[in-house]
């Protein structure tokens, strides 16, 4: 299995807090790409690697950037031999790829023909979820269709629905439908879906198919990775599984939640 981390966002909505923040407590997190945020001890891609570092299954680890923020990721990634990095060549957020885009880059780029995890470069989960436990539940579907994949949900509230990606699971946790920010009423599920992907190496292959049938739509239709499994849902099997829950550092505010979090807590 290999592992790809996106980081080649560039992350608006927090800069745009950082800057108008009227204390200026965190006026130096300016410019710093969320995957390198300090978040307790260390940067919050730092958390991932550290609980990677363990596990047999990892074949490798990619992080995909951004022309702007590559030069900071370099000096990071220098301290870990296993990480490579792959530059999407873009400079703005107007002309950036989209999340697909860049998880198909990495995939044609380095030729991944393996099970890979995808991970959103703003994400980290509660203490009490564990790589090797999902690993395993992905194994178990994996036993049952070697051609599975398998998505994460955390139970959200109904006032809440409208911000996330919604799945829609069977009795068996398949995934029958995928539905991006709804509102409340369009569905009874409340399982909100963030960017942790175990994909099947069988369903690699479908991601050019969905960018070439998405090329001339706007990039938001590209962009957010909910799309994707929608798509990949109706033609392969996906399934899900419960996680307790997740830090998604968007804006300054769940910045500041997830770092204390994480000062107090050891990961």
């Amino acid at each position: 299995m290999k592992v790809l981390i996106l980081g080649a966002g560039y992350g608006t909505r927090l800069e745009k807090d950082l800057k108008n923040d009227a204390t200026g407590k965190y006026h130096h997190l300016i410019g710093v790409p969320k995957p390198l945020l300090p978040i307790g001890q260390y940067p919050l891609a730092t958390h991932w690697l550290k609980d990677l570092a363990d596990i047999k299954h990892i074949g490798g680890v990619y992080v995909v950037t951004n022309a702007l923020n590559h030069s900071a990721f370099e000096a990071w990634a220098s301290e870990w031999e296993n990480v490579q990095l792959l530059c999407d060549g873009t400079t703005s957020n107007e002309t950036r790829i989209g999340a697909v885009g860049c998880i198909n880059l990495v995939v044609k780029h380095f030729n991944i023909q393996e099970d890979l995890l995808v991970i959103a470069g703003d994400t980290l989960f509660f203490h009490d979820v564990t790589l090797v436990d999902l690993i395993q539940a992905f194994q178990t579907f994996q036993h049952k269709d070697d051609k599975a994949s398998m998505v994460v949900y955390v139970n959200c509230k109904d006032e809440e629905v409208h911000k996330y990606g919604i799945l829609e699971v069977d009795e068996s946790s398949r995934v029958t439908g995928f539905l991006e920010k709804p509102q409340s009423g369009e569905t009874t599920s409340r399982k909100e879906c963030p960017c942790f992907y175990f994909l099947s190496s069988h369903s690699l292959s479908l991601l050019s198919e969905f960018l070439e049938e998405r090329k001339d739509q706007p990039l938001k239709a590209r962009d957010a990775t909910g799309n994707f499994i929608a798509f990949l849902s109706e033609r392969k099997p996906v399934y899900a599984t419960q996680i307790s829950g997740r830090y998604d550092v968007g804006g300054l505010q769940s910045y500041i939640i997830c770092n204390e979090h994480f000062q107090h807590e050891k990961r």
